[in-house]
């Protein structure tokens, strides 16, 4: 146990901490949005239980890549077709590419629903297609996809089972704080959450492009390395992400700032 408590696991944790809280920022958002697709009166308790649930499983997939972490890493299929399909696929390629897939379908259908609704109110506030077990299920999986990208990163940080493991159940105790007043943030400025679906776009897009080197960096071999029609798949970087969404924010916050000076010039023009 006093092994445990070293100035390098305590630092290790601190970064660990740190960076699940970043990484966990699209899976919150996503948590928020989804949610809102359950029964109003579930809606809170859904929160609850998919977080809970998704922080336990979490935990074990923690514990099994560890285990496993180097079967994972061979590649299963290696596609050799000369200048238009060539690279290895491995557990984390199928992962990668279903999840980004999966967010890149949830957000464009809900991007679509937005403009195809004819009464704002009762169709986004009021309209439930999911049962509470069905979005349940879904934050749960979504919630293990994510953190597939954020234990291998975390794995390469430390191979300490319970450094790793607090970070985990720290990340899901800030989720629990922060998903309430994020869902009714978005339920109050519903502008924004057209914003997070767009962020969640942008999400999957860099799902996808974590399947090309997948195998090919947990294996050091870059022939491993997914290129299609000769050009190599590569991922966004993380920098390029944030910068995106920063970028997003700012113009979200202009704009709508713009769009109520309008408004009060427009009001004040019609009264004189």
């Amino acid at each position: 146990m006093a092994d445990l408590f070293t100035i390098e696991n305590l630092g290790n944790l601190a970064v660990l901490i740190f960076l699940q809280a970043v990484l966990g920022f699209d899976n919150l958002l996503y948590i928020s949005i989804e949610s809102q697709r359950a029964p109003l009166e579930s809606q809170k308790k859904v929160r609850f239980w998919g977080i809970i649930i998704a922080v336990a499983l979490r935990v074990v997939l923690l514990f099994t890549m560890i285990q496993l972490i180097e079967m994972m890493k061979e590649p299963f299929y290696v596609f050799n077709m000369p200048g238009i399909l060539e690279g290895g696929v491995n557990f984390a390629t199928v992962v990668f590419l279903i999840g980004g897939m999966f967010i890149m379908y949830t957000a464009f259908k809900e991007i679509t629903h937005m403009l195809t609704i004819e009464h704002l109110e009762t169709d986004v506030e009021k309209k439930s297609g999911k049962s509470a077990a069905q979005v349940i299920t879904l934050i749960v999986m979504m919630n293990l996809i994510f953190s597939f990208d954020s234990i291998l990163s975390a794995l390469a940080i430390t191979d300490v089972f319970p450094v790793l493991a607090i970070a985990i159940l720290a990340s899901g105790a800030a989720m629990l704080l922060l998903a309430d007043g994020v869902t009714v943030f978005l339920k109050k400025n519903r502008m924004y959450e057209v914003l997070g679906l767009f962020i969640l776009l942008i999400v999957g897009v860099v799902l996808l492009g974590e399947v090309g080197p997948a195998a090919a960096h947990a294996m050091h071999d870059d022939s491993l390395q997914i290129r299609i029609f000769g050009y190599e798949l590569l991922p966004m970087s993380k920098t390029t992400f944030y910068f995106s969404v920063i970028v997003l924010v700012a113009v979200e916050i202009i704009q709508s700032g713009y769009q109520k000076k309008l408004a009060h010039e427009r009001a004040a023009g019609a009264k004189h």
